[in-house]
């Protein structure tokens, strides 16, 4: 009795102490988690548990972003989550973003799994037409897109039709031209086919270097109005604060660079921000909901914080980074190149064996053609052979006519009859024997003759049979010199293979592998500012081309507003407009 209540005691004890649990469902851009969780975690804890599963370091570009009553929220790392507004169905769905941008993605994402993030969130948008992207470079940030996805283009492989299920355009830039889905994957393909040697991690850089200078790139909008209540946006980046108008998301009216404001304070629904020149009056406005303002003062203070920690030295943690990501790039750059080598090895090894066996089968042409030939040459003189036998037993047999005919005239002039009559009958008979032994005689000649062409050509016959013998002979000789050659310049046997699943790779940096890599990252500069050149060229020059299959009529606002700053020579970096000393009246806008 004492053990059964001692046993229950130490049941009901371990039920007691196992902590209560909820699931969570975690989406990233190209995959789904589940994570059972602890009632008392904060934030934070799943936030952690997240970045591990995924080896990612770079944990201060991303957030946990949730949606309640239509409005996006971010999951605060200091707070539980059940405190915070999800939903109270499981499991509770978290989606894994980029809640900051880089100012500079190439010099800012250090980890492979950073870009790959990145470079599908903003591929995303740029589809999804929150970023606008104009027609031309969408179709060059297409490109990029197909080469991290299928690798180095190959017409073999990737022949007309291979991209009719990807989505690579913006919907507004198919509708904006008179243009099929041939044309637009013909003209990607040209791009694409460009793109060569490029590895996955490489293309999808170059798309977000391309990317990050379009004007909405990484800007978070809100509605607000100032103090006349006029209706105006505000836009949050990594750069700083920007106004718009509604109607024009592209350029802003007026910036408060993140190095030039002193101050952000909210209070009830107003916001203040306060510049770091005295002699610039504080600008004030109001935003809807309380949650709104929430939001936006997390994000004006993480992008704040950023950039002022772009602008200190590296901690510790992100040089290790960065020195891991310099000797793995040397390390993947020097393993493309030993690839690239044993690739045009294993290229020109197969040629030359092409090109052996192509001259194989040509000297097996020849060779059959001879043996036909001499096999041809073999019956003619058969043939001849055996119609010179025939025209020399004609000919003996005329011969022996002649003879017999010459035998009766003699015996009819010895028995001559006595009449007339009979004398000159049997000169008559006579006469026809004669003619008849003179035309024998002719017609033996001509068979004698005859016979005699017939043996010459039987001569000539042979003769061609002993010289088609004799080039045979030299065919087949040269037949199995080439043979040997060819068994003597095959595949070796040690060539590397290209299978790197089990074969583990070790690299020895060296000064002068180093310096060798330093200079061929001076090379990559000078040869990427042709590049860019080259590509801004190819750029108008598509741009040039499709211009005359567009649709004025169904251009949106954004078309028009992007065209006017590029015709005025406008971008992203060189229209921000500065707020100007005004006394102390507060900014109207």
């Amino acid at each position: 009795m004492a053990g059964a209540i001692a046993s229950r005691m130490s049941f009901s004890s371990l039920k007691r102490k196992q902590p209560k649990t909820f699931t969570v469902r975690i989406a990233t851009m190209d995959a789904e988690m589940e994570f059972s969780c602890e009632v008392k975690w904060k934030g934070k804890d799943l936030f952690d548990l997240v970045c591990r599963t995924l080896g990612l370091r770079e944990t201060w570009f991303f957030g946990l972003q949730y949606t309640i009553k239509d409005t996006v929220a971010w999951l605060k790392m200091d707070k539980k989550v059940l405190d915070h507004d999800v939903p109270t169905e499981e499991p509770k769905t978290f989606h894994f973003l980029a809640k900051f941008y880089p100012e500079n993605a190439e010099e800012e994402l250090v980890q492979e799994i950073t870009q790959h993030l990145f470079f599908l969130q903003v591929k995303k948008q740029i589809l999804d037409e929150k970023i606008y992207c104009p027609p031309e470079a969408s179709v060059l940030l297409a490109s990029y897109a197909v080469q991290a996805k299928y690798g180095d283009y190959d017409p073999n492989v990737h022949k007309r039709g291979f991209l009719a299920q990807e989505e690579l355009l913006p919907k507004r830039v198919i509708n904006l031209y008179q243009m099929t889905p041939e044309m637009w994957e013909e003209r990607i393909t040209a791009w694409y086919a460009e793109h060569r040697g490029r590895a996955r991690d490489e293309a999808e850089m170059e798309y977000l270097k391309i990317a990050q200078d379009l004007e909405m790139y990484g800007v978070n909008y809100f509605a607000i109005r100032n103090k006349k209540g006029t209706e105006l946006l505000l836009g949050v980046d990594a750069l700083g604060l920007h106004i718009y108008d509604p109607d024009n998301r592209l350029t802003p009216k007026i910036s408060f660079p993140w190095n030039e404001i002193r101050n952000i304070s909210y209070s009830d629904k107003e916001f203040t921000i306060k510049p770091l020149d005295k002699k610039i009056d504080v600008f004030k406005f109001n935003s809807s909901k309380l949650r709104v303002n929430k939001l936006i003062l997390q994000l004006c203070i993480g992008n704040h914080d950023l950039f002022m920690r772009r602008r200190k030295a590296d901690s510790l943690e992100v040089q290790q980074m960065k020195a891991q990501a310099r000797e793995e790039k040397a390390r993947k750059q020097m393993e493309r190149q030993r690839l690239a080598r044993e690739k045009q090895m294993r290229e020109e090894a197969e040629r030359t064996r092409d090109e052996l066996e192509r001259r194989l089968m040509q000297l097996k042409e020849e060779a059959t053609m001879a043996n036909e030939a001499l096999m041809r040459s073999e019956e003619t003189a058969d043939l001849l052979a055996e119609k010179a036998q025939i025209t020399e037993e004609e000919a003996k047999l005329l011969a022996q006519k002649a003879a017999e005919a010459e035998q009766e005239m003699q015996r009819i002039k010895a028995t001559a009859i006595r009449t007339e009559e009979e004398k000159r009958l049997m000169e008559q008979k006579v006469l026809e024997a004669e003619m008849l032994a003179l035309k024998m005689a002719e017609e033996s000649e001509r068979r004698a003759k005859e016979a005699d062409q017939l043996k010459q050509d039987l001569q000539e016959a042979r003769e061609s049979e002993r010289r088609a013998k004799q080039k045979l002979l030299e065919i087949t000789s040269k037949s199995s010199y080439t043979s040997m050659n060819s068994s003597t310049t095959a595949l070796p046997a040690d060539l590397p293979s290209f299978n790197l699943i089990s074969e583990s790779l070790s690299f020895d940096f060296k000064d002068t592998d180093m310096k060798r890599l330093s200079m061929e990252i001076e090379k990559e500069k000078v040869e990427y500012m042709e590049k860019s050149k080259h590509l801004q060229e190819q750029l108008n020059e598509l741009k040039t081309e499709i211009e005359a299959l567009k649709l004025k009529e169904r251009e949106t606002a954004l078309d028009i507003l992007h065209n006017e700053n590029a015709s005025r020579g406008n971008s992203k970096h060189n229209t921000i407009k500065k707020p100007q000393a005004q006394g102390r009246r507060p900014i109207c806008i």
